[in-house]
């Protein structure tokens, strides 16, 4: 019996793949969604399946015309699907999921998003499926990208099955596979894997105790390097690594002694304006200014440093002295992002500042409504008490820049 579109219609609250025509078929979701597929024996000896496109926005007539033409061109001695890569420049994993990152980056309100994105599918997914056609790509591929790093790094792992899925996607929307994603979590990997959130307790980043804070203040100063005063900055101003590595003079009122960091670099996706003291101000009186160069800490090439660079320093002096600059909850050696646990725990145990004061400073968002409306438009003041006091506290008995000691064309 030749189906017709009343059949199809019928078909689309019962999830699986039913074959149509002789080699034409249609793929049911569980969310009703479907898709046509036509599936042929290559020259090979394997089988290909190719996208016809998506239900009903390609009608049955016209998945049968597609049909019919592919089946022509396979009696031509054309190989469709071969075909179609060439069209396409290339349909391996890596090349849909660069192009898909690509058209994803304008949209993506912070560009480190894209860097992420490049990092993961770099570092894990394309050793594995990089150079494998896309519709090649199985739940054991993936499976071997996500269990290396699944208990070690579950928050990184659970981002790179959603990206690995997501290039997966990409790729059935142009055609260039069908079936289910093999990335999926429900109904796929949720039965192979435990969840991510439960394989191991999060940890946070390791932090100095606030009582030597100024020591190690002391002892950067002995590294060569504008990553060593980037790194005193960040330390002062008590903020994200990424804020003061990509800061722009034009962002910094000295008069005022304010530091504007626009929305697009937080990570509440919200401007805040950092009260700087008089120790991170002589910090960024001292700083040669590059002509034509608006960074702050630029690197040697006048391009923003790299967070690598900030992290060596702290690699550099616990190679020097191993064992010294060590969080003793953790046994680990410090983070550039635990001196923000830093400041907090000394702001929290060792002064007087309200609690709404300290997190304003943080930039962490306030949960209470009405706390928070109070905090916008009253705490800039009490924030610049908080950070003169925690600069004379990191700086105690050390100068804050000495250039004369401090070369800082090095990283």
């Amino acid at each position: 019996m030749r189906l017709t579109d009343l059949h199809i219609k019928a078909l689309l609250s019962k999830p699986g793949k039913h074959r149509i025509d002789r080699r034409l078929y249609l793929l049911v979701k569980a969310s009703g969604a479907a898709s046509w597929s036509y599936r042929y024996l290559g020259a090979d000896g394997k089988a290909h399946e190719i996208g016809l496109g998506g239900y009903p926005d390609t009608s049955l007539a016209r998945a049968r015309a597609k049909a019919l033409e592919l089946t022509a061109k396979r009696q031509q001695g054309i190989d469709p699907a071969a075909e179609r890569r060439r069209a396409r420049g290339g349909a391996t994993f890596q090349a849909i999921a660069e192009r898909l990152i690509a058209a994803k980056a304008a949209g993506w309100r912070n560009a480190k998003h894209a860097q992420q994105w490049r990092s993961s599918l770099r570092d894990y997914a394309y050793p594995v499926i990089g150079r494998l056609d896309v519709d090649k790509v199985t739940v054991e591929h993936v499976l071997k990208c996500l269990r290396p790093i699944w208990t070690e790094k579950p928050e990184t792992a659970s981002r790179l099955r959603q990206r690995i899925e997501a290039v997966l996607d990409a790729a059935t929307a142009q055609g260039l596979r069908t079936g289910d994603n093999p990335a999926r979590w429900r109904g796929c990997l949720q039965a192979l894997l435990p969840p991510a959130g439960k394989v191991k307790r999060t940890e946070h980043h390791p932090a100095l105790p606030y009582e030597r804070v100024a020591e190690f203040f002391g002892e950067l100063g002995r590294i060569d390097g504008m990553a060593a005063i980037c790194l005193r900055f960040v330390i002062l101003t008590a903020c994200r690594s990424g804020e003061a590595r990509f800061a722009r003079w034009r962002e910094i009122d000295m008069e005022r002694g304010l530091w504007t960091i626009p929305a697009e670099r937080m990570k509440a996706g919200r401007e805040h304006i950092v009260p700087l003291s008089d120790q991170a101000l002589a910090l960024l009186r001292d700083l040669p200014r590059i002509e034509g160069c608006d960074w702050v800490f630029p690197s040697p090439t006048s391009k923003p440093m790299s967070d690598m660079a900030l992290t060596s320093c702290i690699r550099r002096m616990d190679e020097k002295e191993p064992g010294r600059w060590i969080d003793p909850q953790t046994g680990r050696t410090i983070t550039v992002h635990g001196f923000r646990a830093t400041f907090r725990n000394w702001a929290g145990e060792a002064t007087h500042h309200p609690r709404e004061v300290i997190e304003h400073a943080l930039a962490h968002q306030i949960p209470d409504k009405a706390e928070a409306a109070y905090a916008r438009g009253t705490l800039l003041e009490k924030r610049r008490r908080l950070m003169q006091d925690w600069g004379d506290f990191a700086t105690q008995g050390h100068k804050v820049i000495d250039l004369a000691s401090q070369k800082v064309g090095a990283l």
